[in-house]
């Protein structure tokens, strides 16, 4: 029996038709090198609505966090947006997550290269650790009772009502080596300069010092100060850096937000100790 080859032009049209769509689209993209792959899709950004939905939902703070984090955003942060974001029960971290959105990083004399501030998500107070990351501090509450080691003092001829900051416990949890790069985070219409710095006189289960309203005393002699003296430099909005030296002495420190020396039921402190 004879077999008859089947003619070449039949040949290629057999193969043309046995050539997937795949096929023809890779050979397609190598006959025509300018035509690239298609564009990615848009991604939408994350705005005010798109949050408060988010909280609609039951959407826990973490997932926010991340989500706002990790995708492009287009927040609005001024009074009024605050106001309705607390209105639709958008806690603080969530708020402080879409604030920070704006605040890329942030540059200083301390700095030897950029730092991001993905990790500052909350109003509040930061270290920096050995591998340059802020970490956040945890408060301890402190009691501003009047009366006690120091009777009254003396400014300018005025006797001021004198009062003690009294914290439970005679150490804080946190050690830090020094020199200590400090961060802090603060709310709106608040500066660094409105943060009171200072060292803990020790009891046999607590710590003290000394507080008038307006401000914290300056002791006379450097051992027994009770304000520590820093400046604090702006690096961002609400953002401001300051460094406690290595000459600093060692012992129990606070940082004081403002408006605590005023309390009389009791407020935060943040604490830390440096080792002698």
């Amino acid at each position: 029996m004879l077999h008859m080859r089947p003619p070449r032009h039949a040949v290629l049209l057999l193969c043309l038709l046995c050539l997937s769509p795949a096929r023809l689209h890779a050979q397609d993209a190598i006959d025509n090198p300018n035509d690239g792959p298609l564009p990615a899709p848009t991604v939408k950004p994350i705005t005010n609505d798109s949050v408060v939905r988010m909280v609609k939902a039951g959407l826990s703070d973490d997932l926010i966090v991340d989500t706002i984090r990790n995708h492009p955003g287009q927040f609005s942060t001024d009074a009024d947006a605050l106001v309705a974001l607390k209105q639709a029960n958008v806690s603080d971290r969530v708020i402080a997550a879409m604030v920070n959105k704006g605040r890329v990083q942030i540059t200083g004399p301390q700095a030897q290269a950029p730092i991001v501030l993905s990790d500052v998500n909350e109003i509040g107070l930061y270290y920096k650790d050995r591998d340059g990351k802020w970490q956040q501090m945890d408060s301890e509450i402190v009691h501003i009772k009047s009366g006690g080691f120091i009777k009254s003092t003396v400014t300018h001829g005025i006797i001021k009502e004198d009062r003690n900051g009294h914290i439970n416990g005679r150490e804080s949890k946190l050690l830090l080596p020094r020199p200590i790069d400090f961060l802090i985070d603060a709310p709106d219409g608040v500066q660094g300069s409105d943060y009171e710095l200072v060292r803990f006189r020790l009891n046999s289960n607590s710590r003290e010092f000394r507080i008038w309203t307006g401000g914290v005393i300056h002791s006379s002699s450097g051992a027994d100060r009770d304000h520590v003296d820093f400046k604090a430099r702006k690096t961002a909005p609400h953002t401001y850096e300051f460094t406690v030296g290595a000459d600093t002495p060692g012992g129990e420190y606070g940082i004081l937000p403002p408006g605590t020396g005023n309390l009389t039921n009791g407020g935060k402190i943040y604490t830390f100790a440096i080792s002698e």
